[in-house]
């Protein structure tokens, strides 16, 4: 089926719809990612536009072909072990350095937020279990969230195919801690256990969340407006403890949008605490 080219009316109601939704911004340009991402939509519902589209959600009752619409453009890239460096810094640093501060009440609560399938706190859950056997015995929370219920669904299951499992992956890791079925890979009951999937919006209200002694914010704040970030980073004040972890990814930063902050420079792999005073 050959669809008719998208409308900048049209474009300007769905970048609408995915702002509402999600917070995220899709700036002008982006218009072919738009018109891929909702293709496979189309042909599932016979539909020739994306003008068509929008005209069946705005007749269809319930949210669900709008929630299929902003799934569908919610950026999803993952790997394991992404950009290698900052779990290094996990590694060597700050778990470390938490596990010290933390051993009278010997436990941990971990956030992986805008978890997309998975790979993020699975690689934590497997770091953990590599290099610190001295937690087996703590309470250790690990919560992983998304705004997609799709990608949830996907991260719970825990399989990966051959491409998804070369990216990042060693190994040694692979065969010790997944269990091959036919072409994919899953990973193993027992691990996937130790996560617990929520869907959470980080643009709306949050439901009520322990505090946490280290957070994940990878590569998802620079999808999202100025006072969006100002205010994810304004909650997370009230989340985190003092002396606790925030990471960011390689081209976000709090400059700029929250004094509370300041990057941790020994390490230099995107992490910050709290500024003393603040």
């Amino acid at each position: 089926m050959v669809c008719d080219f998208m409308t900048a009316q049209d474009f300007q109601i769905i970048c609408k719809l995915v702002r509402e939704r999600s917070a995220i911004v899709l700036d002008a340009g982006k218009e072919y990612l738009v018109e891929s991402r909702l293709a496979p939509i189309l042909r599932e519902r016979k539909l020739n536009s994306i003008g068509e589209l929008i005209g069946q959600m705005r007749i269809e009752p319930g949210n669900g072909l709008c929630r299929q619409i902003v799934e569908a453009l919610v950026t999803t890239e993952s790997s394991f072990f992404r950009d290698h460096h900052p779990f290094e810094a996990l590694r060597q640093v700050v778990l470390p350095d938490l596990i010290r501060r933390r051993r009278a009440e010997r436990r941990l609560r971990i956030w992986c937020a805008a978890c997309s399938t998975g790979q993020e706190p699975f690689s934590v859950a497997m770091l953990i279990r590599e290099h610190f056997p001295e937690l087996s015995p703590w309470q250790i929370s690990l919560l992983a969230s998304d705004v997609s219920q799709q990608m949830l669904d996907r991260a719970r299951e825990g399989r990966f195919n051959q491409i998804e499992v070369n990216r990042g992956l060693p190994a040694a890791l692979l065969v010790k801690y997944f269990e091959q079925h036919g072409t994919t890979w899953q990973f193993k009951l027992d691990l996937r256990g130790t996560v617990d999937f929520r869907e959470i919006n980080l643009a709306k209200p949050w439901p009520v969340l322990p505090p946490m002694d280290l957070v994940l914010l990878r590569n998802v704040m620079i999808y999202f407006d100025i006072e969006t970030k100002k205010e994810i980073l304004s909650r997370l004040t009230r989340l985190l403890k003092p002396d606790g972890y925030l990471l960011l990814g390689g081209a976000e930063t709090t400059l700029n949008l929250s004094d509370s902050y300041q990057r941790v420079e020994p390490i230099k792999a995107g992490f910050y605490q709290f500024v003393s005073g603040k």
